[in-house]
């Protein structure tokens, strides 16, 4: 085996492990937190969250291969759009940077979360997350691995793209490692006033995103409502 697909090889283990710890620790972190706050909320759900633990522990090798890929090809050959000096670009970019791969990365999945509603789609890949009634914690990551593939190319693409300081990449990371819990965890974490603000309006949340498990056929964003207005696919919120 030559040495450059080794590396790559160790890169993607590496970044499989990393993507599989995060998973465990920040879902796990908030089931606990979920069992302080809302106790008995998950419980007689054992069956279920085994589920979503093996489901998700296989989408995590799924993303720490691309990651893997784009980790190597960063360090070893500058091949992505990462940077590390803070002045290469004007201060100002550093947010709009966030906030491009953000509503970027809110667009894909839209159109594809659609998509896999399809009849087929669902029932051959999305029926899976949406075997879990009602999501919990630790749901996040279990998808089907054709879902999970939809999912894993997106930051990779981006990088490619898009230029981003690093650190502005760990923030769009941890935003979507976030969300992707708390909008599963059955019960909502942030305050009434914001989610019936003006700003509330437009932001997906555990009560927006709740309401898609109820009724399958709305509220279909990951961080922003502005397709689901535009699209007239936004049913308002759950109660969770």
């Amino acid at each position: 085996m030559s040495e450059g697909l080794s590396a790559v090889l160790l890169s993607a283990l590496a970044m499989t492990a990393i993507v599989g710890v995060r998973y465990l620790l920040t879902s796990g972190l908030f089931a606990w937190i979920t069992s302080r706050v809302r106790p008995g909320l998950y419980r007689g759900m054992n069956q279920q969250i085994g589920s979503e633990l093996r489901w998700s522990l296989l989408s995590a090798a799924i993303y720490g291969v691309p990651a893997g890929v784009v980790a190597w090809g960063w360090h070893a050959h500058g091949w992505t759009r990462i940077y590390t000096d803070v002045h290469a670009y004007p201060l100002w970019y550093l947010p709009l940077s966030l906030l491009v791969y953000l509503f970027l990365h809110d667009t894909w999945f839209y159109w594809t979360h659609r998509w896999m509603h399809r009849p087929r789609v669902f029932a051959a890949a999305h029926s899976v997350h949406h075997a879990s009634r009602p999501p919990t914690a630790w749901a996040a990551m279990s998808f089907h691995p054709l879902e999970a593939v939809t999912g894993a190319v997106v930051v990779p693409a981006l990088v490619s793209l898009v230029p981003i300081h690093v650190a502005m990449l760990g923030i769009v990371l941890l935003v979507m490692t976030i969300m992707g819990i708390t909008n599963h965890m059955g019960w909502e974490m942030f305050p009434r006033w914001l989610i019936h603000s003006s700003l509330g309006h437009w932001l997906i949340t555990a009560s927006h995103h709740q309401r898609h498990h109820e009724q399958y056929k709305c509220n279909y964003g990951l961080y922003f409502r502005f397709w689901d207005h535009l699209c007239a696919t936004d049913r308002g919120l759950s109660r969770p």
